[in-house]
């Protein structure tokens, strides 16, 4: 993978965020204007940098057996980062409650907001879909295993798998049977579709960056476990254990660049939103959100770069 378009995103993505955060000084992120930003994001932007994606990339048998792999890969890996998480929070005997949220923001990472418009950047229109279709693993683990985890109960909800039906999903499925027909848009809604694909990265970095100064507001204090040792699972530790699962298991080269990125990307978005309607705290996911993505942007490259070392091996 050449690194220098990498750099040139992460750097660019930086940028950015802090012009984002710049903007909520001045103009502080409102709940009205923080659900336009979202519905922006979510329910324009990401469906079109995926069926763009889908519209640019012809679908043959090879490239669905990518698909169906990518997918299984990112439940299982997003599993076993879970499981990391967990392992680490009971090495420092953390209770059961605090123990299931750190494992839920070690294992599961920004993956639509950051991930995809990355992958869309580094790989083209056909890593944008190899992302899409990781993110929607993510969703899947997210709103089962993620759920069972918060409930007291641990048990499993059809009501909770609602959420998966949701814009970017209907975008994948639809997008993935008019491939399959082989019906062909016409060039303005593919113009269309690619011109409103090029916002979601801007906007999304933009939304992070005002989301900081507010939550930077936040005074009650976490003890350095409780922030530090997720973030370094999520960060260093299971970036790496994925490089060193893909070196045995060897997927094909699209489906291995695209997991690399996506692995990378820090603490997901929806922590601090999952944690509130389940009582668990907040504060703390918002905070993991935010310091995984700040520091996100100097070791989203490195792990990548390490990671290209250890495949080489």
């Amino acid at each position: 993978m050449e690194m220098g378009p990498l750099f040139s995103s992460v750097a660019m993505m930086a940028a950015i965020i802090g012009i984002g955060a710049a903007v909520a000084r001045k103009v502080p992120l409102t709940d009205d204007n923080r659900q336009l930003m979202i519905v922006l994001i979510v329910n324009v932007a990401m469906p079109c940098i995926i069926l763009n994606g889908i519209f640019q990339t012809p679908i043959d048998e090879t490239l669905l057996a990518q698909i169906f792999l990518i997918f299984f890969l990112s439940v299982l890996l997003n599993c076993i980062g879970i499981g990391m998480g967990w392992l680490a929070a009971k090495a420092v005997r953390t209770p059961r409650r605090k123990a299931c949220e750190m494992a839920i923001v070690s294992g599961l990472g920004n993956t639509g907001f950051i991930g995809l418009p990355l992958c869309a950047a580094l790989f083209g229109p056909k890593g944008a879909l190899l992302a899409a279709v990781f993110d929607a693993g993510l969703d899947f683990t997210l709103w089962t295993v993620g759920v069972m985890l918060l409930q007291e109960r641990r048990s499993f909800s059809l009501s909770s798998m609602k959420a998966l039906i949701n814009i970017p999903m209907v975008a994948i499925v639809g997008g993935m049977v008019i491939a399959l027909v082989g019906w062909q848009p016409p060039e303005t809604v593919k113009t269309l579709t690619s011109t409103l694909a090029q916002l979601a990265s801007p906007l999304a970095m933009l939304y992070i960056g005002m989301l900081i100064p507010s939550l930077l507001k936040v005074r009650k204090p976490f003890p350095l476990p409780v922030i530090g040792l997720p973030i370094t699972v999520k960060l260093c530790l299971f970036p790496l254990a994925v490089c060193l699962m893909l070196s045995f298991i060897t997927p094909p080269l699209d489906v291995t660049r695209v997991v690399m990125v996506q692995v990378t990307m820090p603490s997901l978005t929806l922590a601090s939103i999952l944690f509130a309607r389940y009582a668990a705290d907040e504060q703390m996911g918002a905070m993991a959100t935010v310091c995984s993505t700040l520091i996100g942007l100097l070791t989203i490259p490195l792990m990548v770069l390490v990671g290209e070392e250890i495949l080489r091996l």
